[in-house]
């Protein structure tokens, strides 16, 4: 992929630079990206879900560095693309370095992301650590491994961001994501919790950040097909099946072909909480409440 960068954040053009159909200025990553109207349309659209949720959770208050976690899969390539075009398009002063952490899975392609991330132009930090062992002799035979090997990989991710010094690891969660952990939250755990867009580390010294908080899946899987990233797929996780999430994304998928639009309305009510009417005494005073008569 030959990339020519030119001109400056002022000169390049917003995401609204074009009416659909005619040509639009476009960062040379699009290059060889379909010129169809539909595509620009999922590009423009991604681009407002990720601006959106930069703005509404704050997460350029303060920023200079941004570590992007890159697992080879289609959200984490799509994220990648979407923040490149909007630092080129000057709407994202901040620094990006993408990292990617080999957790020596067998028949992992060591040479794709490396030889990918240098055809784009973008900085980078490939980790070799082996958690892939480690998941294999903690986890008893039928346990499911995404929960140790999620921990596992995201300490690393925490020492990396670190040690390049930046201020936020940013990860390509996207709306289904949140959803589907809403649920497990709600089924499997009791509690009403999801995947907060934005989050401060145990320590205090780093934010995790999900700038496709708003973006769908099936936008991502459609952007990922049209842009040919060299998908990566997942051979420890992927391998099994039964997994609580899968229920909860089948249950969800069940429901938007049944009702259209019933994710977006599920993740509007996430960020429309109303304490006095849950049952959770610790999140509003309900013994406080007293009744005020008529004098």
């Amino acid at each position: 992929m030959n990339l020519a960068f030119a001109g400056n954040g002022a000169e390049r053009a917003g995401l609204d630079d074009v009416e659909d159909g005619q040509e639009s200025v476009r960062h040379p990553l699009f290059n060889d990206a379909p010129q169809s109207v539909s595509f620009n349309k999922l590009r423009k659209r991604l681009l407002r879900h990720v601006r959106q949720a930069i703005d509404d959770f704050g997460m350029l208050n303060g920023q200079k560095r941004w570590l992007i976690g890159l697992s080879g899969g289609k959200d984490s390539y799509g994220l990648l693309a979407l923040l490149m075009d909007l630092k080129w398009r000057g709407l994202l002063p901040v620094e990006l370095i993408a990292c990617n952490l080999d957790q020596g899975q067998p028949n992992f392609p060591k040479h794709v992301l490396p030889e990918y991330l240098k055809s784009i132009g973008i900085a980078h930090r490939i980790e070799y650590r082996d958690t892939y062992s480690i998941v294999k002799e903690k986890v008893p035979a039928g346990g499911t491994y995404c929960s140790l090997c999620s921990r596992l990989r995201r300490g690393n991710l925490y020492r990396i961001a670190r040690e390049e010094g930046c201020d936020a690891l940013v990860l390509g969660h996207h709306r289904e994501d949140i959803l589907e952990t809403f649920f497990m939250n709600f089924f499997h755990g009791g509690r009403l919790a999801a995947m907060p867009a934005k989050l401060l580390n145990d320590e205090g010294d780093l934010f995790v950040m999900r700038p496709l908080a708003y973006a769908a899946e099936d936008d991502l899987a459609k952007f990922a097909a049209a842009m040919q990233f060299p998908i990566i797929p997942c051979d420890l996780c992927g391998s099994q099946d039964g997994l609580q999430r899968n229920a909860m994304k089948d249950m969800l998928a069940g429901i938007e072909a049944k009702m259209p639009g019933r994710k977006d309305a599920m993740l509007r009510a996430l960020s429309h909480v109303n304490p006095s009417h849950l049952l959770d005494p610790a999140l509003f005073d309900f013994s406080g409440l007293v009744v005020t008569k008529p004098s």
